[in-house]
């Protein structure tokens, strides 16, 4: 789980960083006003068209659209911004629009996105992958590294279509492209999961130990039923050959169901 100090520091940041666009000049300014009228109309009727965006409102002054009101669905003010975005002759987007959706508590929005979360990129590389994340206030924000951007992608998603997400605030790194770093993935993969000790883990998609590597340094995320069995993935983790350094984050935890990411 996030820090309290990380989780405050990011709200913050994100509060007091509103959507801008660039600075223009008088003469641009100038010229995108004469479009105003036009795009006012052409969002208007955008909007109109689909039942989520009912309650939100469009207003256009040199070429910059500001979207107020509310929508049920935090997926569904990033789909606003975006219709608004592709709009002919628009200059930038402010979107203020609130996310009056569903009320739900950040215990169970934390509970819900966690068990979310263990099943992104199921099947695929998602021993690779790792997400935490903190709900304050409705306010989601996620952290963790992804190999590719799939994984991030598809976490993301999953965040914004949940009920009773208010905003987000994705810390989500993607791993350097290194050839280096892949060979290393996958002896680390294959040091943990041949131990007859761990070999559990490489079975429940839900439940891998998680191995993010990042140029050359390699760190264990997840669960384990046991300190004998945190225990042991740190000491195969040492033994891999190229790894510069190696942090073991393993949780031990009674009931794994209910551990982290």
């Amino acid at each position: 789980m996030l820090a309290a100090g990380l989780l405050n520091a990011t709200l913050f940041a994100q509060t007091t960083t509103a959507q801008t666009t660039p600075a223009q000049t008088p003469a641009q300014t100038a010229s995108a006003a004469r479009y105003d009228n036009q795009i006012q109309t052409t969002v208007a009727q955008k909007l109109a068209k689909k039942g989520q965006f009912r309650d939100v409102k469009s207003n256009v002054q040199d070429g910059i659209v500001t979207l107020t009101g509310t929508v049920d669905l935090y997926q569904h003010k990033l789909d606003a911004a975006k219709l608004a975005r592709k709009t002919p002759s628009v200059q930038g987007v402010r979107d203020l629009i609130t996310v009056a959706g569903a009320n739900v508590t950040d215990e169970q929005l934390n509970k819900k996105l966690s068990e979310k979360m263990r099943y992104v990129r199921s099947g695929y590389d998602i021993t690779f992958d790792y997400f935490a994340l903190a709900v304050k206030d409705g306010v989601v924000v996620v952290e963790g590294q992804d190999r590719t951007g799939v994984g991030r992608d598809e976490a993301l998603a999953d965040i914004a279509n949940m009920p009773g997400v208010k905003d987000v605030v994705d810390n989500i790194s993607i791993a350097p492209v290194s050839t280096f770093d892949d060979g290393l993935r996958i002896r680390a993969e294959r040091t943990l999961y041949r131990d007859p000790v761990l070999s559990k883990y490489a079975m429940d998609p839900a439940r891998p130990i998680r191995i993010i590597v990042d140029n050359g340094h390699v760190t264990l995320y997840g669960s384990v039923e046991t300190k004998m069995d945190k225990e042991i993935a740190g000491i195969r983790a040492n033994q891999l050959p190229g790894a510069f350094s190696v942090e073991n984050k393993l949780v031990v935890e009674e009931n794994s169901k209910q551990s982290g990411m």
